[in-house]
């Protein structure tokens, strides 16, 4: 029988380098639904008929021997859905405050590496006669844009008024034994960066392409460099492995509404929302910030055609955060112009080509540059913005009201801010370190406060010139 895998690639298995006892990266969310939980089984039976949709989730790591190239995946012949998918209940009196101590709890753990790296839970006794899901899921498997693809899987965009259908036969292929995929691996390390030669030679070759794309970030990357350090912050302290989950609603059509009275896009307005709340959060803390901070703001590079595929199609840009600015117009003025300059630079695109310098790179130097990372901490805080479908989505005839995403933590990053619109509405996911950051439900309040600041500075008559508010696209 023919043996079977696929290797990741250098971003994804960056992500599981980057991974320590304090910093686990996975991410998910919460979604909440309106009305009466699913049975257990059939919930069951939908995931199972499903996930053939979703191979990725029926495969699990497997490791090169002495770290002689990068993991590959394999099937998984024991799979177990009632491992990955499983069943609880919030305790009495089940608010939003229960809800979200479980997940912190689940967000505390790392996923078994022996396993598929995922779980998911049905969480019944939520109020209002409502339920939850949560999820989790490694970030070597999946990024936001290509997670919320996924995530649809589940969905229907109308009520279901039937059954899932039977899932079809699977059968998991064979893995390579150990030695055949180190003997295979230590070949791949010589003789791909010589073909890669070879092929640059031929005229409009993928090799010719993807060295004009290295070239052309080369300039982005030695800006990025030049940056230095970013500032020091109470949010860069080390962390540990427990987690803090706060959930925040924002209204996308007051975002829009600030964006049509300010300018900018909605982005803009969201970081500077962001930027404002920091600044309250701070503040208030006794710690007022002395200096702006640096974001980093994942990026997706995903073609429409990639949409719904596995593995990272991500890169980022460091964006400003004016904390230091009083004024919410001219902090998202910064904002505005700040991203503007990114994107005429073509940061994200340079940083995305750059990252495919590691297909050059041995294994263990790439894992010793992921854990440089700790140590140089070019950005404070990670901000994600996931745009989501404006429609309502089912599950099982039940409609999501909510979903609020989780962005991992980094080693020596207290918080994670991510956000995903969804049916006219943002829903805003908060993760800190559970002693770092035990104001975090402070934080939360602190984004609503910033975003209402935004909206009223916006509607009050501003005299002619005062400052700049053109809209830009």
């Amino acid at each position: 029988m023919d043996t079977w895998y696929e290797r990741l690639s250098m971003l994804d298995s960056l992500f599981l380098d980057l991974e320590e006892r304090t910093a686990h990266m996975h991410v998910g969310g919460v979604a909440i639904f309106e009305g009466p939980p699913p049975p257990y089984r059939d919930f069951l039976n939908l995931v199972e008929a499903r996930l053939e949709h979703v191979p990725r989730y029926r495969q699990r790591v497997m490791f090169v021997p002495l770290k002689q190239g990068r993991p590959v995946w394999v099937d998984e012949t024991q799979f177990d859905l009632e491992y990955h998918v499983r069943h609880t209940a919030l305790p009495v009196p089940g608010g939003e405050a229960e809800l979200k101590k479980l997940a912190g709890r689940l967000f505390s753990q790392a996923l078994d590496r022996d396993k598929p790296l995922w779980e998911m839970w049905l969480v019944e006794g939520l109020g209002e006669g409502r339920f939850a899901i949560i999820s989790k899921t490694h970030h070597a498997m999946i990024d936001g844009v290509s997670g919320v693809d996924l995530a649809t899987i589940l969905m229907d965009s109308e009520p279901a008024s039937s059954p899932p259908p039977a899932p079809s036969a699977w059968a998991p292929r064979k893995a390579p034994p150990v030695s055949q995929l180190l003997v295979k691996s230590v070949k791949e390390q010589v003789t791909h960066p010589l073909r890669m030669v070879r092929e640059a030679l031929e005229p409009n070759s993928e090799a010719v392409k993807l060295f004009g794309q290295i070239f052309s970030g080369l300039k982005p990357l030695l800006e990025v460099v030049s940056m230095g350090r970013a500032p020091e912050s109470p949010l860069n302290v080390p962390i540990g492995p427990h987690r803090r989950f706060e959930m925040v609603e924002l209204s996308l059509a007051e975002v829009k509404e600030v964006r049509s009275a300010l300018g900018g896009t909605v982005n803009d307005v969201i970081l500077a929302t962001v930027a404002g709340g920091l600044r309250t959060w701070l503040t208030d803390r006794g710690s007022p910030p002395a200096a702006d901070l640096r974001a980093l703001v994942p990026v997706s590079v995903r073609t429409e055609d990639q949409r719904g595929t596995f593995g990272n199609q991500v890169s980022a840009v460091f964006c400003p955060l004016p904390v230091t600015e009083a004024n919410p117009i001219e902090r998202l003025r910064k904002v505005r112009e700040s991203m503007k300059g990114l994107k005429e630079n073509g940061h994200a695109i340079g940083a995305h080509a750059l990252s495919r310098l590691g297909d050059f790179a041995p294994p263990t130097l790439v894992a010793r540059a992921a854990r440089l990372q700790a140590v140089t901490r070019m950005f404070n805080v990670v901000v994600t913005n996931v745009p989501g479908p404006q429609f309502p989505l089912f599950l099982l005839g039940k409609r999501m009201q909510w979903c609020f995403p989780l962005v991992p933590l980094a080693a020596q990053q207290a918080i994670g801010i991510a956000l995903l619109s969804y049916d006219g509405r943002i829903g805003v996911g908060l993760i800190g370190d559970a002693d770092a950051a035990r104001d975090l439900a402070a934080f939360a309040g602190a984004l609503r406060g910033a975003l209402n600041e935004l909206k009223t500075s916006g509607l009050r008559p501003r005299a002619a010139g005062s400052v700049d508010a053109a809209r830009s696209p």
